[in-house]
């Protein structure tokens, strides 16, 4: 059994991790200096993405090939989504290969993307309410805590940032109390130990060509 997200408010969560990277990008050449802190960018990268969403009538579709042009195009030269891959597999990590890690990567983005893409059609009329930040001037691991405010009862979403360099990135994030990492280790860990890494590899392989047919 898979985390049992809210779809919509993980679609936000994993959409906000990709135009993160996109803002990291432009940064240095345009950002004023609250953007270069944790919750000064994800307070600006938010406000983007819920944007461009409700101005792309291919992503509110659920257009997968859109939607991992998306990712493609931000997520991966500018975030840590290795970091988010290593921490769920845990222990594991280490027991696979540079192959295998790179190919473990990239089939749990696709599953995730499988999983919550669909779901940003939507995303139309949601607020988000950003919780005072604190943080030392000297910390390099922090959480931004934001609330989504909508129809029925608001809904906490925090976001987990590494700064690497002069760069924060968004490793995991927070959904009603689930952490994404956590989430999926457990499941990680436990197909792991039925066939091995190479067993991680074919349990996500065969997840995303049942989730590709489905479609």
């Amino acid at each position: 059994m898979y985390p049992i997200f809210n779809k919509t408010l993980a679609a936000i969560a994993l959409s906000l991790i990709t135009a993160t990277t996109s803002f990291a990008q432009a940064q240095p050449a345009t950002a004023s200096a609250n953007m270069s802190t944790p919750d000064g960018l994800v307070k600006f990268v938010v406000e983007d993405v819920m944007n461009t969403i409700k101005s792309d009538k291919a992503i509110q579709s659920g257009d997968l090939r859109k939607v991992n042009a998306l990712v493609d195009q931000k997520i991966l030269p500018y975030s840590d989504f290795q970091k988010t891959t290593r921490l769920s597999m845990g222990r594991n990590w280490s027991k696979a290969t540079p192959a295998q890690q790179a190919l473990i990567t990239q089939e749990f983005k696709t599953l995730l993307i499988r999983i919550y893409g669909g779901a940003l059609a939507q995303v139309k009329d949601q607020k988000i309410q950003y919780k005072p930040f604190r943080a030392s001037a000297d910390d390099t691991d922090v959480i931004v805590r934001t609330v989504v405010v909508g129809k029925g009862e608001p809904i906490q979403i925090d976001y987990r940032l590494e700064k690497t360099g002069n760069a924060w990135r968004v490793y995991d994030i927070n959904i009603l109390g689930a952490w994404l990492v956590e989430s999926y280790r457990n499941q990680f860990n436990d197909q792991v130990s039925k066939g091995g890494i190479d067993g991680l590899i074919q349990f996500l392989q065969q997840r995303n060509n049942s989730l590709a047919n489905a479609k």
